[in-house]
């Protein structure tokens, strides 16, 4: 297959979280036929519900820095599926994801025609296999995996990672993964295992007491991320975002830490990257205190409170990222909002409309392409019935919101663009085509 043929197979599998299957019976089987590749190397795993993908762009940069080579597996992808899989902070080619997708496909379909599996592994499942592959066959030291959804049955968990990470937890995927912090935490604290390392951001009281006692039940102490964080400078200059803080582990201190992610959530994440680093120290990977500051520096991730061709961009796609985006307006712009969201259909979105809808001076509703995003027309039974009519508008296409943002929008007015990173993907792939730049 070559890329666009490989596209249209994996697409063809279906959504990545609807076609979910319970188990990891698909995966394992699938990673022994290919060798085990991911035996080949040192993993970390963070699950969590907020915060995975930038805590895992901030280790990359970290270890990118202290030139470890270091493997990169994060979803979803905003413009195209090779982001998910990067090599010491490169996306790999077009080309080389089609010939591995090409090799899993094959071995997949193998599985099933000898009885070996009932069907065929799913789209996550076989896209966690070809990074993997990857992986082996670039010869990493160390690979960086983000859990796609809940933890005991997520793909990445198969891989067995020698150190695992929990980022906060709070509700989201109830419909999969349980509607108690209690039963969201547990599902996330199945990857740890006896044989594992432990860190864990801070955490809501009844999820730390969840994580803790799975700790316990395995016989494996948790490092606990620094709570010790001092922020120094927190502003924001004609779009250019800088924060910078104090970090006190057990282990050392970093001075005037400059975050290269935008927002003070993120500061939570930076200090579980910082911790997770120290840990690897524990491996003999050489990481110093210059590295852990560079790359913290350095970190990007796309769709995070991002700002771009004039617009702000930020995947708040359940309540805690609404909370965290609502925090950072609120300090820090000043000007009227034009916002342009879309959600899928499971999310929060009564609590989610609440907390964001009310920051908007005009608000256009709309629908991403995804087989469980919210039509347009149901979205508008969650607009506040204090919120003036004259200013809500739906449009169908995620094109012709963004064409109608600019319509309605004064001069001083600020777009922002939230609801669902498969919403601003497919906004940053449609300015970009618009803008000539290659994807």
């Amino acid at each position: 297959m070559n890329f666009n043929e490989s596209l249209e197979y994996l697409y063809g599998l279906g959504n990545e979280v609807s076609t979910m299957k319970l188990g990891l019976e698909n995966i394992t089987k699938l990673l022994a036929t290919l060798g085990n590749p991911q035996n080949n190397y040192l993993k970390v795993q963070v699950a969590g519900t907020n915060g995975k993908g930038s805590t895992c762009a901030f280790l990359d940069a970290i270890c990118v820095s202290a030139n470890i080579k270091t493997g990169l597996y994060t979803s979803p992808h905003l413009v195209s599926i090779t982001e998910r899989i990067k090599i010491g902070g490169a996306e790999i080619s077009e080309k080389d994801f089609a010939k591995y997708a090409t090799k899993v496909r094959e071995i997949s379909e193998q599985l099933v025609e000898v009885g070996e599996l009932e069907f065929v592994p799913t789209f996550f499942e076989q896209v966690t296999a070809i990074a993997l592959s990857v992986f082996a066959e670039a010869k990493i030291e160390l690979a960086i995996l983000e859990t796609g959804l809940g933890g005991r049955f997520d793909a990445t968990t198969a891989a067995k990672a020698e150190i695992v990470a929990i980022t906060p937890i709070d509700y989201d995927h109830q419909e999969i993964l349980g509607e108690t912090l209690t039963e969201i935490a547990a599902e996330k604290a199945a990857i740890i295992r006896e044989d594992t390392k432990v860190i864990v951001a801070p955490q809501n009281r009844e999820a730390e007491k969840v994580i803790l006692e799975k700790c316990r039940e395995v016989g494996v102490t948790a490092i606990l991320a620094t709570t010790e964080i001092i922020v120094k400078k927190n502003e924001l200059k004609k779009s250019e975002f800088l924060i910078s803080a104090d970090f006190k582990t057990a282990n050392s201190s970093y001075q005037n830490v400059v975050s290269g992610l935008n927002g003070k959530h993120q500061l939570t994440n930076a200090s579980l990257a910082i911790s997770i680093a120290e840990t690897l120290q524990n491996f003999n990977f050489k990481i110093s205190n210059e590295n852990i500051t560079f790359g913290l520096k350095n970190a990007r991730h796309k769709g995070r409170l991002e700002f771009c061709d004039g617009i702000w961009f930020d995947g708040a796609h359940n309540v805690a990222g609404a909370k965290a985006l609502k925090e950072f307006l609120d300090e820090f712009i000043k000007q009227p909002i034009t916002m342009i969201f879309g959600a899928m259909r499971e999310k929060d979105l009564a609590e989610m409309a609440e907390i964001l809808f009310p920051k908007a001076a005009k608000l256009i509703l709309t629908e991403p392409k995804n087989p469980r995003s919210m039509k347009t027309e149901d979205l508008v039974k969650f607009v506040p019935t204090n919120f003036d009519e004259k200013n809500v508008f739906l449009a169908e296409t995620v094109q012709a919101a963004l064409k109608l943002a600019k319509e309605i929008s004064a001069a001083e007015n600020l777009i922002c663009v939230t609801g669902s990173l498969y919403l601003v993907g497919e906004a940053q792939k449609l300015l970009n085509n618009k803008s000539g730049t290659k994807n």
